[in-house]
């Protein structure tokens, strides 16, 4: 009787266990979390959380407004938001963005509510201890979801404390990838449509996420220019979307690329088909008249040093 009641406390135990065990989490490669299906769509399900590691590509205030408002009540306004790529090194040749918005709750389908203003400041605290910068390799643990054709790490727009993703500095001052050299005919067919491969090795989908440097191109419309505007550019045959970022180099009357020009920048995509949309995103620029590139960027496309991808 004594080893039957140990018996049931033990099943007991297990089966309590189970319930209160941390979610599966798994080590993967930007690579293996970024694979998408023939439709575009992503396919990664082996773990509920994902630890990923790489090298930050940028300032995330460069990308988007962290500034709390927490008086908005518009839907699907999400007031601040967090976000920053960093990229796979060595074969993992794929990277990822991290995002955290302060109101979920303005998203129709969201319950849990949204960060108040000190909540929102608080998050940002946290993530930002380890004061990670540009050319920092880190360590990324956390949730998912897909947006659009990438799959972002996140809260699964859920602020309780149980969906944070985590940051850890493995390594300060690793150094930018140097931007990969790419030109339109390999992002874009002659129709001027994005060539599309679901095993990510030619493409748009092959550079996404990743640092890249396209040369030799023209604005087609330079009155879009400002923060957070979008840009078009061509080489005379082709076309690729540019969003600009808000770094403080990029503000009315700063544009001055009137002759053919480079630009470096980040393969962001952003399309609800999921095989397209994708554009270069630049996240600032330092006004020098030949390249379009945030300052660290152009450094790293310079710089003499070994890169850490080959």
């Amino acid at each position: 009787m004594r080893s039957c009641l140990l018996w049931v406390a033990v099943v007991v135990l297990v089966f309590t266990g189970a319930l209160w065990a941390d979610p599966t989490v798994g080590l993967v490669t930007h690579r293996q979390f970024q694979a998408v299906s023939g439709s575009g769509e992503q396919t990664y399900a082996e773990t509920e959380k994902v630890i990923l590691e790489g090298i930050v590509l940028h300032n995330p205030s460069d990308m988007l407004n962290p500034t709390p408002d927490d008086s908005i009540t518009a839907i699907y306004n999400l007031s601040a938001q967090w976000q920053f790529f960093f990229q796979g090194e060595g074969d993992d040749h794929a990277g990822t963005a991290v995002f955290m918005g302060q109101l979920y709750d303005n998203l129709p389908w969201v319950e849990t509510g949204g960060y108040s203003n000190g909540e929102w400041i608080a998050e940002l605290t946290r993530l930002n201890a380890a004061q990670f910068s540009p050319g920092d390799r880190i360590r990324v643990t956390g949730y998912f979801l897909s947006y659009k054709g990438k799959c972002n790490v996140n809260e699964q727009h859920n602020k309780n404390a149980d969906h944070d993703f985590t940051i850890e500095l493995l390594e300060r001052g690793v150094g930018l990838p140097k931007p990969e050299v790419v030109s339109l005919n390999e992002l874009k067919d002659e129709q001027d449509q994005f060539v599309f491969d679901p095993n990510r090795l030619v493409g748009a989908e092959y550079y996404q996420a990743r640092l890249i440097k396209i040369e030799d191109v023209n604005v087609v419309d330079p009155n879009a220019w400002g923060p957070n505007g979008e840009l078009v550019v061509t080489d005379g045959t082709r076309t690729l979307p540019v969003k600009l970022g808000r770094g403080n180099g990029i503000y009315p009357g700063s544009f001055n690329l009137t002759q053919p020009f480079d630009v470096i920048g980040i393969v962001d995509q952003e399309s609800y088909d999921l095989t397209s949309g994708y554009r270069l995103y630049v996240m600032n620029y330092d006004g020098n008249g030949q390249v379009l590139a945030a300052y660290e960027h152009r450094m790293a496309d310079q710089s003499a040093t070994v890169d850490p991808n080959e």
